[in-house]
């Protein structure tokens, strides 16, 4: 076990170091810097000497390692637009964009399990059918569509939730949390139905496939034949295999709300990571666009080894797989 999770480790610094060079090269590709620090009447000697304080007439391999091991230490620099430390600004909205995707997470998860195993286990009813079609609609719609129509009836027709911001927040440290506010748990509402509505529709249908799979198997026959009860064979064997390959689905859809809450952050004017990664596309602010890019590497890479740990847990086939692989 301890070898499957040093190859892991190691992959995923390989991946970091993969990420961490596209990053670099969009300091090197995407202008000069120096042209977004200074004024445009500034003249010849005082840019150069603005490039020679940022390293960046040191050669490429010198440049990169200065910026490798900067990130390590969590140093990007600062922000062409806000003049202020990129680390900084990222943690100041990381709270939003973490709380928002907890909420979708939990949403895409409740909702796509529960709608799954109903679907499958009254496939022909009405209320499948129902699931069936929201399903649909889910995958079919785009993201910032959705953001739009929940906003039109739910904030302008029936004024019911606030279209925009992140309401009233508390500070608890460095940390700023709108779980502890009403204000804040009503501005939660439509961004994380928004932002969890199309993995809720992936989890449901991988849900509903893998059950009526399983049901159909020769140890579901036998638990009818030794005379279980039908709830203990549709929850107590059936839903539990059912789950193993959702943890797999689930980790990397939890990357992706992270990764792609941009949209949704945009529509709902939600001041996370996400909105901000934004303005920096419009500015060009490439140290902030840099830092983005890795720390979703990051999260994609930390997701990706925790669900495979979980895995090797829940499955026992894998359990020993890799002990004979190691």
């Amino acid at each position: 076990m301890l070898a499957f999770i040093l190859r892991r480790l190691l992959q995923s610094v390989g991946v970091l170091l993969a990420v961490g060079l596209i990053a670099f090269a969009m300091f090197r590709f995407a202008g000069d810097p120096v042209n977004q620090l200074v004024a445009p009447d500034t003249p010849y000697a005082e840019r150069l000497q603005i490039r020679q304080s940022l390293g960046l007439d040191d050669p490429v391999l010198v440049q990169f390692a200065r910026y490798a091991g900067n990130a390590v230490r969590g140093q990007f620099g600062n922000s062409y637009q806000f003049r202020q430390p990129v680390s900084t600004l990222l943690a100041e909205r990381m709270p939003a964009t973490l709380e928002l995707a907890f909420c979708a997470t939990l949403f895409a998860l409740t909702a796509g399990i529960l709608m799954g195993v109903y679907s499958a286990l009254h496939r022909d009813s009405v209320g499948a059918k129902i699931v069936q079609a929201i399903s649909l609609v889910g995958v079919s719609l785009p993201t910032f569509l959705i953001g739009i129509l929940l906003i039109f009836l739910f904030s302008v027709t029936l004024g019911w939730l606030p279209s925009y911001g992140r309401g009233d927040t508390v500070r608890i440290g460095w940390w700023t949390t709108g779980f502890l506010t009403v204000s804040g748990w009503k501005a939660l509402i439509l961004p994380s139905i928004t932002l969890g509505l199309f993995q809720m529709t992936l989890i449901m249908r991988l849900v509903r496939a893998e059950m009526l799979e399983v049901l159909r198997t020769d140890y579901i026959r036998f638990a009818r034949a030794r005379g279980l009860t039908t709830r203990s064979i549709h929850f107590g064997h059936a839903l539990k295999n059912t789950l193993v390959p959702v943890i797999t689905v689930a980790g990397l859809q939890l990357g992706s709300i992270i990764a792609f809450s941009i949209i949704t952050e945009t529509v709902f004017q939600w001041p996370g990571m996400g909105l901000l990664f934004v303005q920096a596309v419009q500015n060009v602010d490439v140290p902030i666009m840099a830092a983005y890019l890795l720390l979703v590497a990051l999260i994609f890479v930390t997701i990706n080894l925790v669900v495979d740990l979980l895995y090797t847990i829940v499955d026992p086939r894998l359990r020993l797989s890799v002990r004979r692989a190691t």
